[in-house]
């Protein structure tokens, strides 16, 4: 993968140092099942990103000012237990830099190892998990670490809060919690399930967002697309106020496999997830000091430490 600035900014503005945002690239697509090249997602989503203006119409801001670093892809595919490990470190130690760390997949599996690190180092955290399926199995074909797999971890240790479902196992529903899981088919009959959705979740909030949550008319650039799903502008909405009315602290994008004749679905990617950077900041002058709420005393006494890096 090339390595260049984010979306093309000046390097006032990309130097780790300054940065208050670092995303992390992770081309991995080791145990997806159906539309492969999600390992191609981060190269196409950076590639779009250059083509982006940046200039935010509804929230007037600039937001790359706030400095965006980026950071070296994680690119161990050695295993899948392996690749999950590299991501929980890369995430964890720009935790610990006081960064608002950010992930662009790559396979969905790859937040096993973003959400470890967030619940780490973030007390009673949320995840919102914005997705078609519901990637609750304990197992898939012989690895926990499977994109089938992906919040299935974060049922047992996070709050979470699954938005946009609409395909899954019988077996998933063992895991599934339905007073904090908002099925596409409800959502569309219910104008306030946004507001239900924020009265579950706690102050701080991860979010993981795979990008066939979409419906395929806006994105079919996925591996596993399904009918049915979010559109931009009440997506957007949800969003904009999980930001305005909770402590985000992180997020991830996953499962934009690139076709090389079609690029709306890259292009609205790197949109997504500017917009989303541009909500989180949206009331910070580029002046401020950034502060991640990191938890040290969290992070000693979590009840995760099998998974823990040291401390340094």
């Amino acid at each position: 993968m090339s390595k260049s600035n984010y979306a093309g900014i000046p390097d006032e503005f990309a130097q780790l140092e300054k940065a208050k945002v670092v995303l992390i690239p992770v081309p991995y697509d080791g145990t997806s099942t159906w539309g492969k090249g999600a390992d191609k997602g981060p190269e196409a989503f950076l590639a779009a990103s250059e083509n982006m203006e940046l200039y935010d119409i509804e929230t007037a801001t600039e937001v790359y000012q706030q400095g965006v670093f980026l950071a070296d892809p994680v690119l161990e595919n050695s295993t899948p237990e392996a690749m999950v490990d590299a991501v929980h470190k890369a995430t964890k130690s720009y935790i610990k830099k006081n960064k608002f760390v950010t992930l662009f997949g790559g396979e969905h599996s790859i937040s096993i190892g973003s959400i470890r690190a967030f619940n780490e180092s973030f007390e009673n955290l949320t995840v919102l998990h914005i997705d078609a399926h519901a990637d609750l199995r304990a197992s898939y074909e012989g690895t926990s670490c499977n994109h089938a797999c992906a919040v299935h971890e974060a049922s047992q240790t996070t709050n979470l809060i699954q938005v946009g479902i609409r395909s899954m196992d019988q077996i998933e529903n063992s895991f599934m919690d339905p007073e904090k899981t908002f099925f596409a088919h409800d959502m569309v009959q219910d104008e306030y399930w946004s507001d239900k959705a924020l009265d579950l979740m706690t102050e701080n909030v991860f979010i993981t967002l795979d990008l066939d949550a979409f419906d395929p008319s806006i994105l079919p650039a996925t591996g596993t697309p399904e009918p049915g799903g979010l559109l931009w502008y009440e997506t957007l909405a949800f969003l904009k106020e999980v930001f305005a009315e909770k402590n985000v602290v992180g997020f991830d994008i996953v499962e934009l496999c690139p076709n090389s004749t079609s690029k709306p679905s890259e292009f609205l990617a790197a949109k997504l997830y500017y917009k989303m950077l541009s909500y989180k900041f949206m009331e910070v002058l580029a002046s401020d000091p950034y502060d991640n709420t990191f938890d040290v005393e969290h992070a000693k006494k979590s009840n995760l430490t099998k998974f823990q890096d040291s401390d340094e």
